[in-house]
Parts: structure tokens; C-alpha cells; sequence
């Protein structure tokens, strides 16, 4: 029994340790962190074994709660991805107009401002040889693309 808890303090104390040395939270987010604050080693593996044990850290990141970011992405958002997969041909064709149904249920879905709505059709359509580079573009292309519009315009 000795040689069993000799081993776990060791491990530990291994596991630990960067945890010791960081200066700041280690834990990162969800509801572990938000009831066990601080930087101490105490709260930082409480917080940890709780965000592990109760999956609210992942929770947290999948809804955006719990002191998390939630993943913002366009590509990786299904709704957003089955949206375009359904509707490249009438997307497209709103895209290089610079309105209609199509181009504003996205920019819904990517929860675009209504004050910027105007903005986004524009930078969507003056963009639109970058979206749509030839016939061939699959909706990951497309949506690739608009991503790289919107974070680099």
C-alpha cells in the first residue's frame, strides 16, 4: 500500500509541477476555473480535476460559456458548411450581385451585425473572383475563401 501512494505522490508531483513554475492559470476555461480561481496549485488542480471529471470544459467551449471562447470558424461550423453545400449555385449568384436571401442567411448564420450587414455583401461581391475561382469550387473552397475575405479585408 506504502509503495502505491509513495507512486501517486511522485506522479503527482510530476503532473504538477509546470503547474508550480507557470505564474498563471494552467486550467484554461470552464466552470472549474470560474469556482476555483486563482494560480496557486491548490485551486489549478481542482479546477483541472473538475473541468476533467465533469466535461465542462468542453460544455463550455462548445457553447461559449463558462469563461470559454466558443471555436468561431466558418468552416468548421455544420450549419454554416451544410448551408453553402446546399446552396452554392443560388449563393453564388447573390454573392456577385451583392444581395438576396442567399447571401444574407449567411451572413446570419455567421451572425454578421445588422449595421454591417451592407459591408459584408460588399466585401463578399467585390471578392468574388476570390470566392468562386472557377466552376469547380467545392462549398469547403468557398467557404475557405470567404473566410479569408472577412479576416483579411
Amino acid at each position: 500500500m506504502k509503495k502505491y501512494f509513495l507512486s501517486f505522490v511522485v506522479f503527482t508531483m510530476i503532473v504538477t509541477a509546470g503547474v508550480v513554475f507557470a505564474g498563471q492559470s494552467n486550467t484554461g476555461c470552464g466552470l472549474g476555473s470560474l469556482i476555483f480561481k486563482g494560480d496557486g496549485l491548490i485551486s489549478q488542480t481542482l479546477a483541472a480535476t473538475f473541468n476533467g471529471s465533469f466535461g465542462s470544459q468542453t460544455f463550455g467551449i462548445t457553447t461559449g460559456t463558462s469563461n470559454c471562447s466558443q471555436f468561431r470558424g466558418i468552416v468548421n461550423n455544420e450549419q454554416i458548411n451544410k448551408f453553402v453545400a446546399e446552396n452554392m449555385d443560388n449563393l453564388a449568384k447573390d454573392i456577385a450581385k451583392g444581395s438576396g436571401e442567399y447571401v444574407m442567411t449567411l451572413a446570419i448564420l455567421m451572425d454578421v451585425k445588422d449595421t454591417e450587414k451592407p459591408s459584408f455583401c460588399t466585401k463578399l461581391q467585390s471578392n468574388f473572383s476570390r470566392i468562386f475561382p472557377s466552376d469547380k469550387v467545392t462549398h469547403i473552397d468557398v467557404l475557405n475563401n470567404i473566410d479569408s475575405v472577412m479576416k483579411h479585408i
